[in-house]
């Protein structure tokens, strides 16, 4: 039987990380960015990483950024305030940085895949939307994610909101009314694809349907775990009944 010894990290000298996973919203002290899941933890001093962030690459390139080399930095390189450059999020801690475009990217959006597969449907990675978010209405600028039949289409930027904002209001015990009014927006689609489609039943109900698995696969790569155990977890959450 192998025994997980742990693993060590420069920010965390003193205690060794146990790999653990867990169904509990946590702040990576990395990159400061929300996980579930797989994690690295210190249980003595409350310290927990994300994977992608614990065990980094030194240096990656990624298929949108053809002539970049992103190199790992325990802090944002410079003086100014720095946003990644996929979910348009300000960098706080953990992160990918090409020197050469200036280009920045989380640990997690870095790994983000290229292709989400929920067993019936594909969802595609995308550096910009051609057609509009359906949390925002927008085509604004940041990473995306939209099915193959181009007919459902969420920023990474929008789901990394309003997950946080579910979570705020679950986990630091805000009223009733508040939650349920974030539950009807982690994304309520139904009506959207409804006027998408002009209301033909057979194919709002499948898209519908569709939407919600999507919103769970989404969440859980953000998130830096992207299984299927993952999407369970957070389907309570996340419901497309509200």
């Amino acid at each position: 039987m192998k025994i997980d010894e742990g693993i060590s990290n420069p920010i965390h000298p003193h205690h060794k990380l146990k790999l653990e996973y867990t169904e509990i919203p946590f702040n990576c002290d990395g990159c400061k960015e929300a996980g579930i899941g797989l994690k690295y933890s210190c249980r003595r001093c409350e310290f927990d990483l994300h994977k992608a962030c614990a065990m980094p690459s030194p240096t990656i390139t990624h298929p949108f950024y053809k002539k970049c080399e992103f190199q790992f930095n325990y802090r944002p390189p410079g003086q100014h305030m720095r946003i990644c450059d996929a979910c348009r999020n300000d960098v706080l801690g953990f992160v990918y940085h090409c020197k050469r475009c200036d280009f920045d990217l989380h640990p997690c959006c870095a790994n983000l895949p290229q292709v989400l597969d929920d067993g019936e449907h594909n969802l595609y990675l995308c550096f910009k939307l051609s057609s509009s978010c359906h949390h925002c209405g927008g085509k604004g600028p940041g990473w995306s994610y939209k099915s193959q039949c181009k007919s459902y289409n969420l920023h990474v930027a929008c789901v990394k909101e309003l997950l946080v904002e579910s979570w705020q209001a679950m986990y630091l015990n805000a009223d009733k009314n508040r939650v349920r009014e974030i539950h009807t927006r982690i994304p309520s689609l139904s009506g959207k694809l409804r006027n998408h489609h002009g209301g033909r039943g057979g194919k709002v109900k499948k898209c519908c349907q569709m939407a919600g698995g999507a919103v769970r696969l989404i969440v859980s790569a953000i998130l830096g775990d992207p299984t299927a155990i993952i999407g369970a977890a957070v389907a309570g959450f996340m419901s497309m009944s509200k």
